[in-house]
């Protein structure tokens, strides 16, 4: 089988080609594209590609953009970091998607189900317009603003400002990147849901963070992180080791 891998990081590219090689010795990859143009460029011509594995962001724009401006005649597969909008817009659609860090196992039912399923299967104008509708819809949503309570007012509190919102006894506080504390009147499940996942992450139970209030990430026992953040916060906060590669991916992107 002949594979195309679009993908900007190095790193990201010769890990999934090592795995694709681990699983089956008769996978071929036949090229490495960092970016759009590049991609663009290859399906203009004749090509040999089977299978692409392609991952949403590149290097010089986001990888839909790709369907806009040529046509892609082979199955794709897409690698994501998490991220809410995407893998909505991929469900909706019925489109193949791995969540990066890639596991080998996977990656593995992933090769079986389109060896099972027909080879021939693209992705159509129908579900590249369903994704960027969604995509684009999902953005549009996110909350910019939060009423918060100050003694006896609710105050306007732009969603930029806020570094990290946490639970503190019993308590939703958000604490502004200027360390002031405002009490949210919200589940912080509930807020997980109304934020931008490219800004926000869920860290652990108590504490969602802005990826601007982040000042470094140490590493902690069993695989575990800390998470340094400013303003300086008076609880350690954790993220476990599950979650530990997922997070780093999100700061990377």
């Amino acid at each position: 089988m002949k594979v195309l891998i679009i993908e900007d990081e190095l790193a990201a590219s010769d890990n999934l080609a090592y795995l694709l090689q681990s699983i089956d010795r008769n996978i071929e990859v036949i090229a490495v594209l960092d970016s759009v143009k590049a991609s663009v460029d290859f399906f203009s011509k004749p090509h040999e590609a089977e299978l692409v594995f392609m991952d949403i962001h590149l290097a010089d724009g986001i990888s839909f953009e790709i369907f806009e401006r040529t046509s892609i005649d082979v199955p794709v597969i897409f690698t994501t970091a998490y991220n809410q909008y995407a893998l909505k817009a991929f469900k909706f659609n019925s489109i193949d998607y791995l969540l990066k860090p890639i596991d080998k196992d996977e990656l593995a039912d992933a090769l079986q189900q389109f060896k099972i399923q027909n080879s021939e299967k693209s992705i159509d104008d129908r579900q590249v317009k369903g994704l960027l509708d969604l995509i684009q819809t999902e953005r549009k949503n996110y909350k910019t603003t939060f009423l918060v309570g100050l003694r006896d007012q609710l105050i306007p509190l732009k969603t930029d400002n806020i570094a990290y919102f946490r639970i503190d006894t019993g308590i939703v506080k958000a604490i502004t990147s200027d360390n002031k504390s405002y009490t949210v009147d919200e589940k912080l499940e509930d807020i997980e849901k109304e934020l931008n996942p490219e800004n926000f992450y869920r860290a652990n139970r108590q504490f969602i963070i802005h990826r601007e209030a982040v000042v470094n990430l140490k590493a902690y026992f069993n695989g575990k992180l800390i998470v340094e953040v400013t303003p300086v916060c008076d609880e350690r906060i954790v993220v476990s080791k599950a979650k530990a590669s997922e997070f780093k991916e999100w700061m990377e992107n």
